[in-house]
């Protein structure tokens, strides 16, 4: 990772990256961004099976690792693994999570806590958890000129701001992960690591591909422009981009089209 006292860009050659949903959508599209630009990646996804077709397609510069990102001693292995792999972990890219649409009461009565909870878990405290295991891991690297150890991005998404009906779980945890943003900034600035969010609207990923033809042609209808879903490699370019901006740091950035999504 290349750095100086007059905050020279982050470079990915030969660098130590680690994903998080690693195997679709969002997360294989920036482990491919990633892989380009020089870096080694570690693919972390809960299924195993699409993590390891993944690595075996993209070859030796990755290694996959299954992990529940809400499970401690599985996510450390992970992180480990990741460093026994590239010599050190540098750049962290957090994409794992799930959602779910159910009104707080309906005709079947008051939402399923259970549910609710299971949201918040892996979307809240799985992305805590992962950040504080890869923090831990960058805080052991080399500074550079700059004094920069590594940096982390976390995924949130344009619910935590324009929660819809329906949508009381996910943009709940994901305003969780939005406002984890600046206070973990905060915390790991005199560490030397970088901490910022990316707040994606409307994206063509395989959980968008289950929806209906038309469906997706009305989600797209009312993107002011580009009129069109968000294409994952677009999420992996900010990606790349908040990674290797010296000066950038706490910061939440929509990546919508300028979206504000309605109440249905």
């Amino acid at each position: 990772m290349a750095g100086s006292g007059d905050g020279a860009a982050l470079s990915f050659e030969g660098a130590g990256a680690l994903v998080t949903g690693g195997a679709s959508g969002l997360g294989a599209a920036t482990v491919r961004a990633l892989l380009a630009r020089g870096a080694r990646v570690a693919i972390v996804d809960y299924n195993e099976e699409a993590a390891q077709g993944l690595a075996s397609e993209l070859g030796e510069s990755t290694r996959a690792f299954a992990a529940d990102v809400t499970d401690e001693q599985a996510m450390s292995a992970a992180v480990d693994g990741t460093r026994e792999a590239f010599g050190s972990l540098r750049v962290a890219v957090l994409c794992a999570g799930v959602g779910w649409a159910e009104r707080v009461v309906s005709k079947q009565g008051p939402a399923n806590l259970e549910v609710f909870a299971h949201v918040v878990r892996v979307n809240v405290i799985g992305t805590f958890n992962s950040l504080r295991l890869v923090a831990a891991a960058m805080n052991d690297n080399e500074p550079d000129e700059d004094g920069q150890r590594g940096v982390a991005i976390m995924t949130a998404s344009v619910a935590a701001f324009d929660g819809q009906i329906g949508q009381t779980a996910y943009a709940a945890s994901k305003g969780g992960v939005a406002s984890l943003t600046l206070p973990a900034a905060r915390d790991l600035a005199g560490r030397g690591i970088r901490v910022n969010t990316i707040a994606p609207g409307v994206f063509d990923t395989p959980m968008m591909g289950a929806l209906p033809q038309d469906q997706r042609d009305a989600l797209a209808a009312n993107v002011p422009f580009p009129k069109r879903l968000g294409q994952p490699d677009e999420f992996a370019l900010l990606a790349c981009q908040l990674a290797e901006h010296p000066y950038l740091n706490g910061v939440v950035v929509r990546l919508d089209g300028s979206l504000r999504m309605p109440p249905r």
